[in-house]
């Protein structure tokens, strides 16, 4: 991504995490998501943690996109177990889903290792003109799946930017 944070524009991290948001343990994910955005020219709103209910997540979401983020990355809640929401919370904030990106996130992520990444329920699309992706909640998941959003990213996004010129 070798465009300026300008052109790329702002984003949103959500974390999704009940020991998190309850202070039982340390945000691993945020601070390294934060530094990957802006390494690929982001400016980054923040970092928002919240418990793995739908209702929350949804309310994260919708936020961001409101606000005006061009882009929003949650991580954690992606898998299978009954507290892993995220992709159903997703799934009502969405007006287009992307699901190319999931199925890349995905095969990269198992390719490199990432189990969780592998076996991810997670969404990638557009709700108004904001970029929502799904990542798996490991530090591996994060790296591999940034790794792999750092081509397709630009791209959404410079036709994202295309629609308001309509």
């Amino acid at each position: 991504m070798e465009r300026s944070a300008q052109r790329l524009g702002r984003a949103l991290v959500v974390i999704v995490d009940d020991r998190v948001a309850h202070g039982e343990h340390e945000d691993n994910t945020g601070p390294l998501v934060t530094e990957l955005l802006e390494e690929a020219g982001f400016i980054v709103d923040g970092v928002v943690v919240v418990e793995a209910e739908t209702a929350a997540i949804r309310n994260a979401l919708n936020t961001a996109v409101i606000g005006g983020a061009d882009l929003v990355i949650t991580v954690g809640g992606t898998g299978v177990s009954p507290r892993d929401r995220t992709p159903d919370a997703t799934a009502g904030v969405l007006d287009r889903p992307i699901p190319g990106i999931g199925e890349a996130l995905r095969a990269s992520g198992l390719a490199a290792g990432a189990v969780d990444a592998g076996i991810s329920r997670g969404l990638v699309g557009v709700s108004g003109s904001t970029l929502v992706v799904n990542l798996a909640g490991s530090r591996a998941a994060v790296r591999d799946g940034m790794a792999t959003l750092s081509s397709l990213v630009p791209y959404v996004i410079d036709e994202l930017s295309g629609l308001e010129e309509s």
